[in-house]
């Protein structure tokens, strides 16, 4: 299915634990990789702004990546 891509699309990062996180794009690098942040939901990573941000850059989608973490996906794919 093609999806229109864009920045500020929501994705789900799943990270190097298998811990999935809702996350933004904030570029793409073609169809299948782009970079993306994500609120991080660790007590002890608060800062006077709130609970801070980690980005991932050159992250590729689920489908073609072996390792069980650091990928997206699209919310709708499972």
């Amino acid at each position: 299915m093609e999806r229109e891509r864009k920045v500020g699309d929501h994705v789900i990062y799943t990270d190097e634990w298998s811990k999935k996180h809702n996350a933004l794009v904030t570029n793409w690098w073609g169809e299948m990789c782009c970079n993306l942040l994500f609120v991080v939901d660790d007590a002890d990573k608060k800062d006077q702004y709130g609970q801070q941000i980690e980005r991932r850059s050159s992250c590729s989608h689920g489908s073609v990546v072996q390792a069980p973490g650091n990928f997206w996906k699209h919310p709708d794919e499972g």
